[in-house]
C-alpha cells in the first residue's frame, strides 16, 4: 500500500531496530512524510535527486499536453512525438536529437524555459554546503513562480513545501 497506515508498521518496527538511523530516502508523498515524522520523529528526511527530477519531468509532460491542447494542427505536429525528447538531459542525447530539442525549443517559448529550469535545477546537487543549495533554491523557485508557466509554478511551491527534505540531500 501506499498510504500512511501501509507503512507505519514498517518504519515502527525500523524505529525499534535503528536505533542510529539518522535519515530516511523517500519520494514526496505526503503520506510517506507524515508517517516518518510520526514514527522516526528523530530521523531526517531526504528527497533524492530521482524523485525531484521525475517531478519536473511531470511538469514539462503537463505543459507538453496542455499545449497540444491548443494549438493549431502545425503546431500540434511540431510537439507529437517529442515526448521522451523532452524529458532526456541534453548531453544525453545523440546529436541529431539535439538538433531535434533545439528546433522544438526554439520553436515553443514555454517549453524552452521550462527545459532550461530543469536543466538548471540539476546544478543543485552541486552546491557544497546546505547553505549554498538553500540560496539557490530560493532562487531557483522564485524564478519560477514568476514565470507565468503554471506547471513550472506548481514544481516550484512543491519544492518550496519540501524545501528541508531537498536539502538533506
Amino acid at each position: 500500500g501506499k498510504g500512511k497506515k501501509d507503512i507505519l508498521p514498517f518504519l515502527r518496527k525500523l524505529a525499534r531496530k535503528g536505533a542510529r538511523l539518522e535519515g530516511i530516502a523517500t519520494d514526496m508523498r505526503s503520506a510517506y512524510y507524515h508517517a516518518v515524522r510520526e514514527a522516526l520523529p528523530h530521523v531526517d528526511i531526504v528527497f533524492d535527486r530521482y524523485h525531484i527530477m521525475a517531478l519536473i519531468n511531470q511538469g514539462i509532460d503537463d505543459l507538453r499536453r496542455a499545449q497540444q491542447k491548443e494549438l493549431d494542427d502545425l503546431g500540434k505536429e511540431t510537439l507529437k512525438g517529442n515526448r521522451f525528447l523532452l524529458l532526456c538531459n541534453y548531453e544525453n542525447l545523440e546529436a541529431d536529437r539535439k538538433a531535434r530539442l533545439d528546433a522544438l525549443l526554439q520553436a515553443n517559448q514555454p517549453l524552452f524555459i521550462m527545459h532550461s529550469m530543469k536543466a538548471q535545477l540539476r546544478l543543485l546537487w552541486e552546491k557544497g554546503n546546505w547553505d549554498a543549495a538553500k540560496a539557490f533554491l530560493e532562487t531557483w523557485c522564485q524564478d519560477a513562480l514568476q514565470s507565468g508557466i503554471k506547471q513550472l509554478a506548481k514544481v516550484a511551491k512543491t519544492l518550496a513545501g519540501y524545501r528541508t527534505g531537498l536539502l538533506n540531500y
